[in-house]
């Protein structure tokens, strides 16, 4: 079975920080922001290196918590063999997982650290995630300084960064299961449309971790996909109905919940910390939703494999959380 029941393991907090255009978007519960992407840095790739470093310090003061008392530190994010969360993660004495699956990354390393939780081999765990606009569009497609045009399926990386710990001390959001998805590629070699890549893993996962939980599609109060953007939910939802025959009465995306439509974000955002941020800054604090399961959707791109028109895998990972 691809899924998993926890016994014992929470969230027991996190901190959020979030660049200028995210500060100006729908977001509105984050605890930092900047406003020059630099963030008072020589690059872009070491503003990103700062900003995860300053919301892992901040949870960690935040909660008392010194360096020897975190037994892992998972990290993430879009640069080359995630060296942001690497050279990091050289700054802090704690046992480091670097975690890449794209814009999944970040659900999969708490899959990770529940897992070390729930068997006992750790009793405080870390998972840290961020992206930096500039830094993914270098990465992926053409540095924007380039000018190059954008196609309205283009999603818009998020500039953000946010740090969460686990723990097996009892706190109102329980982990409660999760569902660990498989790769799938559809032969879309189009890096400008990640929706439609990671649409099809995101309603598979769905469909698994239904059947094999034994549930309906209305025992969650809310169900979050990860970063689909505006082209992507509608072929998810698209794919649940025909394929699947499931219709969600309680669905959003998390790409469609960060930027206002004047923002001109073309489909929406993406990025690994979009996800986490509209969980902890908008589902969370209205304390609405008991039950809630999360999809983190990611596309395994490589510029190599798709200029040689290879198709992109697309993995999808699903959390339930219980609010109590």
């Amino acid at each position: 079975m691809a899924s998993k029941k926890f016994n014992n393991v929470y969230i027991a907090d996190n901190f959020s920080l979030v660049g200028p255009l995210e500060r100006d978007g729908l977001l509105k519960n984050y605890d930092l922001s900047f406003d020059d992407y630099y963030y008072n840095s020589k690059t872009f790739e070491q503003a990103e290196i700062k900003m995860q470093e300053v919301v892992l310090e901040n949870l960690l003061e935040k909660n008392k918590l010194p360096d020897n008392k975190v037994d892992l530190l998972l990290g993430s994010d879009l640069v080359n063999q995630t060296s942001i969360s690497s050279y990091n993660a050289s700054k802090f004495r704690i046992p480091y997982f670097g975690v890449y699956s794209a814009c999944a990354s970040y659900i999969e390393e708490v899959i990770i650290g529940a897992t070390f939780l729930n068997s006992k081999l750790a009793k405080k765990v870390v998972c840290l995630t961020s992206s930096h606009n500039l830094n993914a569009e270098k990465q992926f497609r053409y540095p924007v300084e380039y000018g190059a045009c954008k196609k309205k399926t283009t999603t818009f990386t998020t500039t953000a960064a946010l740090a969460t710990l686990l723990t097996n001390e009892e706190t109102n959001i329980k982990i409660e299961s999760a569902t660990i998805g498989k790769a799938l590629d559809m032969g879309i070699n189009d890096v400008n449309n990640m929706g439609a890549i990671m649409a099809p893993a995101a309603a598979e996962t769905l469909a698994t971790h239904l059947t094999e939980m034994k549930r309906n599609i209305n025992y969650y109060d809310l169900i979050i996909t990860g970063d689909l953007g505006l082209v992507g939910r509608e072929i998810f939802l698209e794919m649940l109905d025909k394929v699947y025959n499931l219709r969600p009465s309680k669905y959003i995306d998390a790409g469609c919940e960060i930027y206002s439509p004047s923002q001109e974000t073309y489909a929406g955002a993406s990025g690994p910390v979009a996800l986490p941020l509209v969980l902890f800054d908008k589902v969370l604090t209205t304390r609405k939703y008991k039950k809630i399961l999360v999809i983190a959707t990611g596309s395994l791109q490589s510029v190599s494999l798709a200029n040689q028109k290879l198709g992109v895998p697309g993995i999808a990972h699903a959390l339930s959380l219980e609010v109590l």
